[in-house]
């Protein structure tokens, strides 16, 4: 089973949200260490030596999944309580933080004076587009802010994505629950007042 403290949030500041790649690698570390191995953290809950061995079992090859076991559950509310949501949580208290970051006026931007040279050098400009039709083309630079709202929105459609699979597989593993994951998160987070 994964680690909860893989699924610790980082200490939140502008400049961790303004460092995209810094950002990226904690959301990608901590749904590889939960959600893309979800099946082998699920298989790690069964125990199957409290059965004892059936001989019977290695008679015939097991290939279809819905042979699988429900695990116990348990060993499930234990994994959802304690690994699932504390990853789902940390991963949302990152990425609403950074989504207040990016929509905070960023004075510190290193590119702002740039962006601005840019834009006063454009409404000046001249564009004869008979001479050049590419010439009326400005591409500014975006500031680093656009760029954080940009990865955030991203992410979180990324992150939508993710748990709906994640929460189909443990729903089907450990015994269906009528709920959403949505439902399920928001229960967990009043019963820890986050």
């Amino acid at each position: 089973m994964a680690n909860p403290t893989s699924t610790e949030a980082p200490v939140l500041t502008p400049q961790f949200c303004f460092n995209e790649k810094l950002l990226q690698d904690f959301l990608r570390l901590s749904r590889s260490s939960i959600d893309d191995s979800i099946t082998q953290n699920l298989n790690a809950l069964v125990m199957p030596s409290r059965q004892g061995f059936d001989p019977s079992s290695t008679a015939v090859r097991q290939t279809d999944s819905r042979g699988q076991k429900v695990i116990d559950p348990n060993a499930c509310q234990g994994f959802k309580e304690n690994v699932l949501f504390p990853s789902w949580q940390a991963r949302s208290d990152v990425l609403n933080y950074c989504a207040g970051v990016a929509t905070s006026p960023d004075p510190e931007d290193p590119d702002l004076i740039l962006r601005q040279t840019e834009s006063a050098r454009d409404r000046e400009r001249v564009v004869d587009e008979r001479l050049d039709p590419y010439s009326a083309r400005f591409f500014p630079k975006e500031a680093r802010t656009e760029s954080l709202a940009n990865l955030v929105r991203n992410q979180r459609t990324v992150e939508e994505i993710i748990r709906a699979r994640t929460w189909g597989l443990v729903s089907e593993r450990c015994g269906g629950s009528s709920s959403s994951w949505e439902d399920a998160l928001n229960d967990w987070r009043k019963k820890h007042q986050r």
